[in-house]
C-alpha cells in the first residue's frame, strides 16, 4: 500500500530579508499620496479647490402697510429663488421715516409715495439713484356691509353711517390720498367729526372689518386679499394725487447682498405679475 508523500515545508523568509524587500517596494512605490496632500493644501491656501457658495444674508425691510399682503408672498418666492431671507415691518411711510432718520437698521423700504424715498436719499439716509416705482396703488371707500356702498360716492353724502376710517394723512399716503379725495367732492368740512383715523391704512382697514366704522377709504389690494366682500367704490384717480409707490436702499443696506438681491427681484416680470395680480398697476 503506497503512501502519499508529505507536502514540503515552505521555506521561511529570514526576517532581514522581508524588511529589506518591503523597503525596497516603498522606495520603488510613486510618492502619490504626499504630492496629493501637497496639492490639496496649495489649493485651500489660494482659494482654488472648491467654488464657494454665496452666503445666504437677512434683508431687513420696512413696508407700507397697504403693501404687506403682497410683499408676504413675494418674500417667499424671492427667499426661494435667491437663498436670502427677507424679515418684514409693516407700517406707515411717515412712521418709518422717523425711525429711518432716527438710525432704524433697515437695509430697504417699500414705501406708499414716492417723496419719502426722494428725502431720505437727499437727507444722506439713502442710496443716490436707488429709488424706483415698484407700484401704483388704488384708494377704494370700502364698507363690511354688502348693501351699504352702490359703487358710487352718493354714501359719503347720507347719514347711513356713523364713522368713516381714514389713514393718518400726516403719516399715510392713503391717507392723504383719502382727504384729498373728500375736499375735492366738497365733504370735508362736513365729514370731518365723523372721521377715525387710524395710524396706517393697515389700521383704517381693521377700523372697519371690527365695526369701529362702517366704512372707510382703504387700499384696493386689501380689498380683494379678502375677496371683495362687502361693498366698494374705486375712486376715480384723478381725485387725488398718484399713489406711486417706491422702494429705496437704506445706507444701512448698502453693503448687505440680500438688499441688493431684494431690489433687483421687485423688477423681474414674476414679481411684477404678482403685483398686477394684486390690485396694483405699474
Amino acid at each position: 500500500m503506497s503512501r502519499t508523500k508529505p507536502l514540503p515545508m515552505p521555506m521561511s523568509v529570514p526576517l532581514a530579508l522581508r524588511s529589506s524587500t518591503h523597503r525596497s517596494r516603498l522606495r520603488s512605490r510613486p510618492h502619490s499620496c504626499l504630492h496629493s496632500c501637497l496639492l490639496l493644501l496649495l489649493l485651500l491656501t489660494s482659494g482654488l479647490a472648491l467654488p464657494q457658495r454665496a452666503v445666504a444674508e437677512t434683508v431687513q425691510v420696512a413696508v407700507a402697510a397697504n403693501f404687506l399682503g403682497t410683499m408676504q408672498l413675494l418674500v417667499k418666492e424671492f427667499e426661494r429663488s435667491s437663498g436670502h431671507r427677507a424679515r418684514l415691518s409693516a407700517g406707515s411711510t411717515g412712521k418709518f421715516y422717523s425711525q429711518i432718520s432716527a438710525g432704524a437698521p433697515f437695509d430697504v423700504l417699500l414705501a406708499a409715495d414716492h417723496a419719502t424715498p426722494t428725502r431720505l436719499i437727499a437727507e444722506g439716509h439713502a442710496v443716490a439713484g436707488s429709488s424706483f416705482t415698484y407700484a401704483i396703488g388704488q384708494l377704494v371707500l370700502w364698507s363690511a356691509q354688502a348693501d351699504l356702498i352702490d359703487g358710487r360716492a352718493a354714501v359719503l353724502s347720507g347719514s347711513r353711517f356713523r364713522y368713516l376710517a381714514v389713514a393718518d394723512p400726516k403719516t399715510a399716503p392713503y391717507g392723504a390720498a383719502a382727504i384729498q379725495v373728500l375736499h375735492a367732492l366738497g365733504l370735508l368740512p362736513a365729514l370731518q367729526p365723523r372721521l377715525v383715523v387710524g395710524e396706517s391704512v393697515g389700521q383704517a382697514y381693521q377700523f372697519v372689518v371690527t365695526g369701529n366704522a362702517e366704512l372707510g377709504f382703504v387700499a384696493w389690494s386689501q380689498v380683494l386679499a379678502a375677496g371683495q366682500r362687502g361693498s366698494f367704490w374705486r375712486v376715480p384717480p384723478e381725485l387725488h394725487k398718484p399713489l406711486l409707490q417706491n422702494a429705496v436702499l437704506l445706507k444701512a443696506g448698502a453693503h448687505n447682498p440680500a438688499a441688493a438681491a431684494l431690489m433687483s427681484f421687485l423688477t423681474t416680470p414674476a414679481a411684477r405679475k404678482l403685483i398686477q395680480a394684486h390690485g396694483y398697476s405699474l
